[in-house]
Protein backbone atom coordinates (compact mmCIF):
# COMPACT_ATOMS: atom_id res chain seq x y z
CA UNK A 1 0.00 0.00 0.00
CA UNK A 2 3.10 2.66 0.54
CA UNK A 3 4.26 1.74 -3.00
CA UNK A 4 0.58 2.20 -4.35
CA UNK A 5 0.71 6.13 -2.32
CA UNK A 6 4.04 6.88 -3.32
CA UNK A 7 3.55 6.13 -7.43
CA UNK A 8 0.31 8.12 -6.75
CA UNK A 9 2.05 10.87 -5.33
CA UNK A 10 4.23 10.75 -8.00
CA UNK A 11 2.16 10.26 -10.86
CA UNK A 12 0.09 13.60 -9.58
CA UNK A 13 3.26 15.95 -8.97
CA UNK A 14 4.69 15.07 -12.72
CA UNK A 15 0.61 15.88 -13.90
CA UNK A 16 0.65 18.37 -12.51
CA UNK A 17 2.33 19.86 -15.29
CA UNK A 18 -0.43 20.32 -17.22
CA UNK A 19 -2.10 21.72 -14.60
CA UNK A 20 -4.52 24.96 -15.15
CA UNK A 21 -2.72 27.20 -12.22
CA UNK A 22 -3.49 31.04 -11.60
CA UNK A 23 0.30 30.27 -9.68
CA UNK A 24 1.90 29.25 -13.09
CA UNK A 25 3.26 32.16 -14.89
CA UNK A 26 4.62 31.72 -18.24
CA UNK A 27 6.73 28.81 -18.71
CA UNK A 28 8.81 29.00 -15.13
CA UNK A 29 7.74 26.33 -12.72
CA UNK A 30 6.77 28.13 -9.23
CA UNK A 31 6.63 26.49 -6.46
CA UNK A 32 2.95 25.75 -4.06
CA UNK A 33 2.32 25.43 -0.79
CA UNK A 34 0.03 23.15 0.50
CA UNK A 35 -3.03 25.40 0.52
CA UNK A 36 -1.93 26.60 -3.05
CA UNK A 37 -2.02 23.09 -4.29
CA UNK A 38 -5.60 21.97 -2.80
CA UNK A 39 -7.15 25.33 -4.39
CA UNK A 40 -5.52 23.90 -7.82
CA UNK A 41 -7.37 21.79 -10.07
CA UNK A 42 -6.70 20.08 -12.80
CA UNK A 43 -6.87 16.50 -15.33
CA UNK A 44 -4.06 13.98 -14.81
CA UNK A 45 -3.24 12.27 -18.06
CA UNK A 46 -2.78 8.89 -16.48
CA UNK A 47 -4.57 7.26 -13.49
CA UNK A 48 -3.90 4.46 -10.94
CA UNK A 49 -6.61 2.49 -9.72
CA UNK A 50 -6.85 -0.83 -6.99
CA UNK A 51 -9.27 -3.19 -6.20
CA UNK A 52 -7.95 -5.21 -3.24
CA UNK A 53 -9.17 -9.25 -2.98
CA UNK A 54 -11.48 -8.20 -0.59
CA UNK A 55 -13.32 -5.15 -2.50
CA UNK A 56 -17.00 -6.16 -3.29
CA UNK A 57 -16.22 -5.14 -6.84
CA UNK A 58 -13.58 -8.11 -7.36
CA UNK A 59 -15.43 -10.53 -9.32
CA UNK A 60 -12.50 -12.99 -8.99
CA UNK A 61 -12.62 -13.20 -5.31
CA UNK A 62 -16.36 -13.17 -5.77
CA UNK A 63 -16.85 -15.88 -8.18
CA UNK A 64 -17.60 -19.88 -7.17
CA UNK A 65 -13.91 -21.28 -7.20
CA UNK A 66 -12.05 -17.64 -7.60
CA UNK A 67 -8.98 -16.78 -5.80
CA UNK A 68 -9.63 -14.66 -2.75
CA UNK A 69 -6.11 -13.63 -2.78
CA UNK A 70 -5.91 -11.90 -6.38
CA UNK A 71 -6.02 -7.78 -6.54
CA UNK A 72 -5.92 -5.78 -9.40
CA UNK A 73 -4.42 -2.55 -10.40
CA UNK A 74 -5.09 -0.31 -13.51
CA UNK A 75 -3.01 1.99 -15.35
CA UNK A 76 -5.01 3.78 -17.28
CA UNK A 77 -4.71 6.55 -20.10
CA UNK A 78 -7.17 9.53 -19.56
CA UNK A 79 -7.51 9.94 -23.34
CA UNK A 80 -9.01 8.87 -26.65
CA UNK A 81 -6.68 6.94 -28.54
CA UNK A 82 -6.99 6.87 -32.58
CA UNK A 83 -5.81 3.18 -34.46
CA UNK A 84 -6.15 2.29 -37.81
CA UNK A 85 -4.17 -0.97 -38.25
CA UNK A 86 -3.59 -3.81 -40.51
CA UNK A 87 -2.03 -6.95 -39.51
CA UNK A 88 -1.42 -9.43 -42.15
CA UNK A 89 -0.55 -12.18 -39.42
CA UNK A 90 -1.66 -12.50 -35.49
CA UNK A 91 -0.39 -15.66 -33.31
CA UNK A 92 -0.16 -15.44 -29.94
CA UNK A 93 0.24 -18.33 -27.40
CA UNK A 94 1.54 -21.09 -30.35
CA UNK A 95 2.88 -24.16 -28.44
CA UNK A 96 3.49 -23.09 -24.72
CA UNK A 97 1.07 -24.44 -21.58
CA UNK A 98 -1.99 -24.91 -24.20
CA UNK A 99 -0.28 -27.98 -26.29
CA UNK A 100 2.30 -28.02 -28.86
CA UNK A 101 0.85 -27.54 -32.67
CA UNK A 102 -1.48 -24.54 -32.13
CA UNK A 103 -2.10 -21.34 -31.14
CA UNK A 104 -4.54 -19.32 -28.83
CA UNK A 105 -5.05 -16.72 -31.43
CA UNK A 106 -4.57 -17.23 -34.37
CA UNK A 107 -6.28 -14.55 -37.37
CA UNK A 108 -4.74 -13.85 -40.53
CA UNK A 109 -6.00 -10.47 -42.40
CA UNK A 110 -7.02 -8.60 -39.21
CA UNK A 111 -7.48 -5.21 -39.71
CA UNK A 112 -8.89 -2.30 -37.18
CA UNK A 113 -10.20 0.90 -38.13
CA UNK A 114 -13.17 3.36 -37.44
CA UNK A 115 -16.67 2.76 -39.15
CA UNK A 116 -16.13 4.37 -42.35
CA UNK A 117 -19.37 3.81 -44.40
CA UNK A 118 -20.05 0.52 -42.88
CA UNK A 119 -23.79 1.63 -41.57
CA UNK A 120 -24.95 2.72 -44.54
CA UNK A 121 -22.99 0.55 -47.28
CA UNK A 122 -20.10 -2.24 -47.38
CA UNK A 123 -19.13 -2.31 -51.53
CA UNK A 124 -15.74 -2.30 -52.98
CA UNK A 125 -16.33 1.47 -54.43
CA UNK A 126 -13.73 3.85 -54.36
CA UNK A 127 -15.93 6.18 -51.81
CA UNK A 128 -15.98 3.16 -49.13
CA UNK A 129 -13.01 2.10 -49.68
CA UNK A 130 -11.76 5.78 -48.65
CA UNK A 131 -14.10 6.02 -45.66
CA UNK A 132 -13.01 3.39 -44.20
CA UNK A 133 -9.07 3.92 -44.73
CA UNK A 134 -9.24 7.37 -43.57
CA UNK A 135 -11.16 6.65 -40.53
CA UNK A 136 -9.93 5.23 -37.14
CA UNK A 137 -11.24 3.70 -33.90
CA UNK A 138 -11.21 5.30 -31.21
CA UNK A 139 -10.20 3.62 -27.85
CA UNK A 140 -11.73 5.59 -25.11
CA UNK A 141 -9.38 5.80 -21.79
CA UNK A 142 -7.47 2.80 -22.63
CA UNK A 143 -5.48 0.82 -20.00
CA UNK A 144 -3.32 -2.09 -19.27
CA UNK A 145 -4.42 -4.15 -15.68
CA UNK A 146 -2.64 -6.55 -13.31
CA UNK A 147 -3.73 -9.26 -11.59
CA UNK A 148 -1.61 -9.62 -8.48
CA UNK A 149 -1.65 -12.65 -6.09
CA UNK A 150 -0.91 -11.36 -2.30
CA UNK A 151 -0.70 -7.70 -3.17
CA UNK A 152 0.30 -6.71 0.18
CA UNK A 153 2.73 -9.30 0.74
CA UNK A 154 6.17 -8.28 -0.72
CA UNK A 155 7.37 -11.74 -0.15
CA UNK A 156 4.96 -13.76 -1.91
CA UNK A 157 3.31 -10.91 -4.23
CA UNK A 158 3.26 -12.51 -8.14
CA UNK A 159 1.67 -10.98 -11.07
CA UNK A 160 -0.58 -13.91 -12.73
CA UNK A 161 -2.06 -11.45 -15.50
CA UNK A 162 -2.06 -8.77 -17.25
CA UNK A 163 -5.08 -7.74 -19.47
CA UNK A 164 -5.21 -4.61 -22.78
CA UNK A 165 -8.90 -2.97 -22.92
CA UNK A 166 -10.18 0.14 -22.64
CA UNK A 167 -13.27 1.72 -21.02
CA UNK A 168 -15.51 2.15 -24.32
CA UNK A 169 -14.33 1.64 -28.15
CA UNK A 170 -15.69 2.63 -31.32
CA UNK A 171 -14.92 0.94 -34.63
CA UNK A 172 -14.64 -1.78 -37.01
CA UNK A 173 -12.81 -4.89 -37.05
CA UNK A 174 -12.49 -7.14 -39.51
CA UNK A 175 -10.88 -10.66 -40.79
CA UNK A 176 -9.84 -11.98 -43.47
CA UNK A 177 -9.61 -11.45 -47.42
CA UNK A 178 -13.24 -10.95 -48.43
CA UNK A 179 -16.85 -12.83 -47.13
CA UNK A 180 -16.92 -15.57 -49.76
CA UNK A 181 -17.60 -19.92 -50.37
CA UNK A 182 -14.44 -20.39 -48.75
CA UNK A 183 -13.37 -19.48 -45.46
CA UNK A 184 -10.61 -16.80 -44.03
CA UNK A 185 -9.73 -15.14 -41.40
CA UNK A 186 -9.83 -16.58 -37.81
CA UNK A 187 -7.97 -19.54 -38.14
CA UNK A 188 -8.44 -20.53 -34.18
CA UNK A 189 -9.97 -18.61 -31.46
CA UNK A 190 -9.63 -18.60 -27.32
CA UNK A 191 -12.00 -16.56 -26.40
CA UNK A 192 -15.87 -15.19 -25.78
CA UNK A 193 -17.77 -13.36 -27.79
CA UNK A 194 -21.76 -13.25 -28.32
CA UNK A 195 -23.97 -13.50 -31.22
CA UNK A 196 -26.52 -10.90 -30.89
CA UNK A 197 -30.20 -12.33 -31.66
CA UNK A 198 -31.06 -12.22 -35.41
CA UNK A 199 -33.58 -13.54 -38.01
CA UNK A 200 -32.52 -15.63 -41.52
CA UNK A 201 -34.69 -16.23 -44.28
CA UNK A 202 -33.30 -20.25 -45.58
CA UNK A 203 -34.06 -21.43 -48.92
CA UNK A 204 -34.62 -25.30 -48.81
CA UNK A 205 -34.96 -28.03 -51.84
CA UNK A 206 -38.33 -29.30 -52.28
CA UNK A 207 -39.03 -32.03 -54.45
CA UNK A 208 -40.64 -32.43 -58.19
CA UNK A 209 -41.51 -29.56 -60.63
CA UNK A 210 -41.86 -25.86 -60.44
CA UNK A 211 -44.36 -24.02 -61.08
CA UNK A 212 -41.89 -21.10 -62.06
CA UNK A 213 -40.90 -20.35 -65.26
CA UNK A 214 -37.10 -21.24 -65.42
CA UNK A 215 -36.61 -22.85 -62.47
CA UNK A 216 -34.67 -26.47 -63.27
CA UNK A 217 -36.66 -29.79 -62.08
CA UNK A 218 -36.06 -31.35 -59.32
CA UNK A 219 -36.59 -35.34 -58.14
CA UNK A 220 -39.82 -36.20 -57.11
CA UNK A 221 -40.09 -37.27 -53.49
CA UNK A 222 -40.54 -41.05 -53.45
CA UNK A 223 -40.98 -43.62 -50.56
CA UNK A 224 -38.71 -46.18 -51.97
CA UNK A 225 -35.51 -43.88 -51.41
CA UNK A 226 -35.54 -44.83 -48.33
CA UNK A 227 -38.46 -42.13 -47.15
CA UNK A 228 -40.58 -43.49 -43.99
CA UNK A 229 -44.70 -44.57 -44.95
CA UNK A 230 -47.44 -42.28 -44.62
CA UNK A 231 -50.60 -43.73 -42.49
CA UNK A 232 -53.47 -42.17 -41.29
CA UNK A 233 -57.33 -42.97 -41.44
CA UNK A 234 -60.28 -42.19 -43.93
CA UNK A 235 -63.51 -40.93 -42.23
CA UNK A 236 -66.73 -42.02 -42.08
CA UNK A 237 -68.75 -44.97 -42.81
CA UNK A 238 -68.35 -47.83 -45.61
CA UNK A 239 -71.43 -50.17 -44.93
CA UNK A 240 -70.64 -49.76 -40.89
CA UNK A 241 -66.97 -50.15 -40.90
CA UNK A 242 -66.45 -46.54 -39.86
CA UNK A 243 -62.77 -45.14 -39.98
CA UNK A 244 -60.61 -47.37 -42.32
CA UNK A 245 -57.07 -47.43 -41.72
CA UNK A 246 -54.13 -46.71 -44.49
CA UNK A 247 -50.75 -46.95 -45.03
CA UNK A 248 -48.80 -45.95 -47.65
CA UNK A 249 -46.78 -48.33 -50.25
CA UNK A 250 -45.43 -46.28 -52.42
CA UNK A 251 -45.76 -42.25 -53.04
CA UNK A 252 -44.19 -40.09 -55.49
CA UNK A 253 -44.95 -36.31 -54.37
CA UNK A 254 -44.07 -32.96 -54.93
CA UNK A 255 -43.47 -30.49 -52.10
CA UNK A 256 -43.34 -27.08 -53.48
CA UNK A 257 -44.03 -23.71 -51.78
CA UNK A 258 -47.38 -22.65 -51.68
CA UNK A 259 -47.29 -18.81 -52.39
CA UNK A 260 -45.18 -19.65 -55.41
CA UNK A 261 -44.91 -22.61 -56.71
CA UNK A 262 -41.81 -22.76 -56.65
CA UNK A 263 -39.68 -26.19 -55.51
CA UNK A 264 -37.21 -23.95 -53.35
CA UNK A 265 -39.10 -23.76 -50.39
CA UNK A 266 -39.04 -21.04 -47.61
CA UNK A 267 -38.10 -21.39 -43.93
CA UNK A 268 -37.84 -18.56 -41.33
CA UNK A 269 -34.76 -18.71 -39.23
CA UNK A 270 -34.90 -17.03 -36.17
CA UNK A 271 -31.15 -17.09 -33.99
CA UNK A 272 -31.63 -16.35 -30.39
CA UNK A 273 -28.52 -14.55 -28.25
CA UNK A 274 -25.61 -16.59 -27.84
CA UNK A 275 -22.58 -16.99 -26.52
CA UNK A 276 -19.02 -18.77 -28.54
CA UNK A 277 -16.70 -19.28 -26.29
CA UNK A 278 -13.55 -21.77 -25.24
CA UNK A 279 -10.31 -22.54 -25.84
CA UNK A 280 -8.05 -22.60 -29.33
CA UNK A 281 -11.68 -23.21 -31.08
CA UNK A 282 -12.13 -23.09 -34.73
CA UNK A 283 -15.96 -23.44 -35.22
CA UNK A 284 -18.69 -22.25 -33.23
CA UNK A 285 -21.88 -24.39 -32.32
CA UNK A 286 -25.36 -22.43 -32.82
CA UNK A 287 -29.06 -22.99 -32.23
CA UNK A 288 -31.62 -21.88 -34.16
CA UNK A 289 -35.31 -22.37 -35.32
CA UNK A 290 -36.63 -22.56 -38.73
CA UNK A 291 -40.35 -22.12 -39.41
CA UNK A 292 -40.75 -23.49 -43.12
CA UNK A 293 -43.63 -21.71 -44.94
CA UNK A 294 -46.83 -23.37 -46.61
CA UNK A 295 -45.81 -26.28 -48.45
CA UNK A 296 -48.16 -27.40 -51.28
CA UNK A 297 -48.19 -31.19 -51.62
CA UNK A 298 -49.40 -33.23 -54.91
CA UNK A 299 -48.51 -36.10 -55.96
CA UNK A 300 -49.81 -39.81 -56.64
CA UNK A 301 -49.77 -42.74 -53.93
CA UNK A 302 -50.20 -46.26 -53.37
CA UNK A 303 -51.43 -47.55 -50.36
CA UNK A 304 -53.07 -50.75 -48.70
CA UNK A 305 -56.56 -49.55 -46.76
CA UNK A 306 -58.19 -52.17 -44.05
CA UNK A 307 -61.97 -52.45 -43.68
CA UNK A 308 -62.86 -54.34 -40.59
CA UNK A 309 -59.78 -54.50 -39.19
CA UNK A 310 -59.02 -57.93 -41.89
CA UNK A 311 -59.91 -56.89 -45.80
CA UNK A 312 -57.13 -55.25 -47.56
CA UNK A 313 -58.41 -52.74 -50.27
CA UNK A 314 -55.56 -51.85 -52.72
CA UNK A 315 -55.80 -48.25 -53.77
CA UNK A 316 -53.38 -47.72 -56.58
CA UNK A 317 -51.72 -44.50 -57.89
CA UNK A 318 -54.64 -42.21 -56.05
CA UNK A 319 -53.92 -38.59 -56.36
CA UNK A 320 -53.02 -36.64 -53.46
CA UNK A 321 -53.48 -32.91 -52.41
CA UNK A 322 -52.60 -31.00 -49.58
CA UNK A 323 -51.15 -28.46 -47.29
CA UNK A 324 -48.48 -29.00 -44.60
CA UNK A 325 -48.25 -25.73 -42.29
CA UNK A 326 -45.94 -24.86 -39.80
CA UNK A 327 -43.35 -26.91 -40.28
CA UNK A 328 -41.27 -26.22 -37.39
CA UNK A 329 -37.54 -27.63 -37.49
CA UNK A 330 -34.37 -27.27 -35.05
CA UNK A 331 -31.70 -26.33 -36.52
CA UNK A 332 -28.18 -26.88 -35.39
CA UNK A 333 -25.73 -24.52 -37.05
CA UNK A 334 -22.20 -25.65 -37.45
CA UNK A 335 -20.38 -22.52 -38.06
CA UNK A 336 -16.08 -22.36 -38.84
CA UNK A 337 -15.11 -19.13 -37.27
CA UNK A 338 -13.13 -18.60 -40.62
CA UNK A 339 -17.04 -17.42 -41.76
CA UNK A 340 -17.34 -14.69 -39.30
CA UNK A 341 -15.55 -11.51 -41.05
CA UNK A 342 -16.50 -8.37 -39.07
CA UNK A 343 -17.58 -6.91 -35.63
CA UNK A 344 -18.83 -3.44 -34.85
CA UNK A 345 -17.21 -2.02 -31.76
CA UNK A 346 -20.60 -0.50 -30.81
CA UNK A 347 -19.34 1.22 -27.24
CA UNK A 348 -18.53 -2.25 -25.50
CA UNK A 349 -14.79 -2.55 -25.80
CA UNK A 350 -12.45 -5.75 -26.69
CA UNK A 351 -10.04 -7.30 -24.15
CA UNK A 352 -7.09 -8.93 -24.86
CA UNK A 353 -5.55 -10.77 -21.74
CA UNK A 354 -2.68 -13.15 -20.85
CA UNK A 355 -2.91 -15.08 -17.28
CA UNK A 356 -1.08 -17.71 -15.92
CA UNK A 357 -4.59 -19.13 -14.46
CA UNK A 358 -8.12 -18.99 -14.94
CA UNK A 359 -8.86 -15.30 -14.10
CA UNK A 360 -12.47 -13.31 -14.32
CA UNK A 361 -10.96 -9.52 -15.27
CA UNK A 362 -13.33 -7.20 -13.43
CA UNK A 363 -14.38 -6.02 -16.68
CA UNK A 364 -15.25 -9.23 -18.47
CA UNK A 365 -17.93 -11.41 -18.96
CA UNK A 366 -16.00 -14.36 -19.12
CA UNK A 367 -13.85 -16.22 -17.05
CA UNK A 368 -10.74 -15.26 -19.18
CA UNK A 369 -8.27 -19.34 -19.64
CA UNK A 370 -4.97 -19.55 -18.83
CA UNK A 371 -3.22 -18.15 -21.91
CA UNK A 372 -4.28 -16.02 -24.19
CA UNK A 373 -7.69 -14.55 -23.91
CA UNK A 374 -9.66 -12.61 -26.85
CA UNK A 375 -13.09 -11.35 -25.38
CA UNK A 376 -15.47 -8.90 -27.17
CA UNK A 377 -17.70 -7.90 -24.96
CA UNK A 378 -20.60 -6.42 -27.24
CA UNK A 379 -22.88 -8.73 -28.72
CA UNK A 380 -21.60 -9.21 -32.55
CA UNK A 381 -24.17 -8.37 -34.96
CA UNK A 382 -24.08 -10.66 -37.91
CA UNK A 383 -27.12 -8.99 -39.72
CA UNK A 384 -29.67 -11.21 -41.64
CA UNK A 385 -28.77 -14.63 -41.68
CA UNK A 386 -29.12 -15.91 -45.52
CA UNK A 387 -27.51 -18.68 -46.70
CA UNK A 388 -26.33 -18.04 -50.30
CA UNK A 389 -26.71 -21.84 -51.55
CA UNK A 390 -30.32 -23.77 -50.72
CA UNK A 391 -29.87 -26.32 -48.62
CA UNK A 392 -31.44 -29.77 -48.27
CA UNK A 393 -33.47 -31.40 -45.98
CA UNK A 394 -32.10 -34.35 -44.47
CA UNK A 395 -34.35 -37.69 -44.81
CA UNK A 396 -33.73 -38.13 -40.67
CA UNK A 397 -35.93 -34.83 -40.92
CA UNK A 398 -38.48 -35.81 -43.24
CA UNK A 399 -39.12 -38.67 -41.77
CA UNK A 400 -39.84 -36.88 -38.34
CA UNK A 401 -42.47 -34.63 -40.44
CA UNK A 402 -43.78 -37.60 -42.46
CA UNK A 403 -44.27 -39.27 -38.77
CA UNK A 404 -46.09 -36.03 -37.48
CA UNK A 405 -48.03 -36.39 -40.28
CA UNK A 406 -49.15 -39.57 -39.67
CA UNK A 407 -49.99 -38.50 -36.54
CA UNK A 408 -52.44 -35.40 -37.70
CA UNK A 409 -53.94 -37.85 -40.13
CA UNK A 410 -54.98 -40.08 -37.33
CA UNK A 411 -56.61 -37.76 -35.22
CA UNK A 412 -59.79 -36.06 -34.75
CA UNK A 413 -58.56 -33.04 -36.58
CA UNK A 414 -57.02 -34.25 -38.96
CA UNK A 415 -58.61 -37.91 -40.45
CA UNK A 416 -59.69 -37.38 -43.99
CA UNK A 417 -63.11 -36.76 -44.33
CA UNK A 418 -64.46 -38.64 -47.68
CA UNK A 419 -68.36 -38.70 -47.08
CA UNK A 420 -70.26 -41.18 -46.25
CA UNK A 421 -70.22 -42.42 -49.50
CA UNK A 422 -66.70 -43.85 -49.12
CA UNK A 423 -66.22 -46.80 -51.47
CA UNK A 424 -67.30 -44.18 -54.33
CA UNK A 425 -65.51 -40.79 -53.08
CA UNK A 426 -62.53 -42.67 -52.02
CA UNK A 427 -61.64 -45.71 -52.21
CA UNK A 428 -62.58 -46.07 -56.29
CA UNK A 429 -62.20 -42.83 -56.80
CA UNK A 430 -59.28 -41.32 -58.04
CA UNK A 431 -58.31 -38.08 -55.68
CA UNK A 432 -57.77 -38.30 -51.67
CA UNK A 433 -57.94 -35.05 -50.19
CA UNK A 434 -54.84 -34.60 -47.35
CA UNK A 435 -56.44 -30.89 -46.73
CA UNK A 436 -54.44 -29.23 -44.23
CA UNK A 437 -51.72 -30.74 -42.19
CA UNK A 438 -50.41 -28.17 -39.46
CA UNK A 439 -47.81 -29.16 -37.41
CA UNK A 440 -47.90 -26.24 -34.87
CA UNK A 441 -47.62 -28.56 -31.91
CA UNK A 442 -45.79 -31.21 -33.15
CA UNK A 443 -42.94 -32.44 -32.07
CA UNK A 444 -39.74 -30.46 -33.88
CA UNK A 445 -37.32 -32.72 -36.09
CA UNK A 446 -33.79 -32.14 -36.54
CA UNK A 447 -31.50 -30.22 -38.99
CA UNK A 448 -28.17 -29.65 -39.66
CA UNK A 449 -26.59 -27.07 -41.14
CA UNK A 450 -22.84 -26.85 -41.66
CA UNK A 451 -20.29 -23.95 -42.43
CA UNK A 452 -22.88 -21.00 -43.96
CA UNK A 453 -21.30 -18.18 -45.92
CA UNK A 454 -23.20 -15.51 -44.81
CA UNK A 455 -24.28 -13.02 -47.02
CA UNK A 456 -24.50 -9.91 -44.33
CA UNK A 457 -20.57 -10.69 -43.40
CA UNK A 458 -19.35 -8.30 -46.67
CA UNK A 459 -17.12 -5.75 -45.47
CA UNK A 460 -15.42 -2.91 -46.75
CA UNK A 461 -11.05 -3.35 -47.26
CA UNK A 462 -9.29 -1.25 -45.16
CA UNK A 463 -6.78 -0.30 -48.04
CA UNK A 464 -6.99 2.98 -50.80
CA UNK A 465 -7.00 1.66 -54.51
CA UNK A 466 -8.02 -2.38 -55.68
CA UNK A 467 -5.55 -4.35 -52.74
CA UNK A 468 -7.50 -6.28 -50.75
CA UNK A 469 -5.41 -6.30 -48.20
CA UNK A 470 -2.49 -3.50 -47.55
Amino acid sequence: MRQFRFLHLAMFAVSSLCLNSAYAVSNTLQSLSDSEMSATTGQALMSLSFISPTDLANKEAQRVGGDTSVGFYKLGLEANMELNVNIKKLQLGCGGVNGVGGCDIDIDYLSLSGLGNSETSNTDSAADRAARAGSSAVLTNPFIEFAIRNPDKASTREIVGINLSSEKAIGLITFGLENGPAKSGINSLSGYMEIAATTGLANVNGFGTSLVGGEAAKNTLKQSDGYNPISGEVCCTLFGTGNIPFDTTAYNLNLRDQASGSNILKGDLYLPRQEITGKRINSAALSATATVRDIALTGTIDATARALGFINIPLTGKNVTGLIQNLMVDVAISEDLGYFHKANLNGTAASLSLQSKDIQWTNNNSISQNGWWLEFSDPIDIGFIEPTLAVDIPTATLNEAFNQVSNFLKSNEGRIFCGNNLASNCLFGDDIPVGTVNLINATRPQMALVDLELATQKFTPNCYGTLKFC
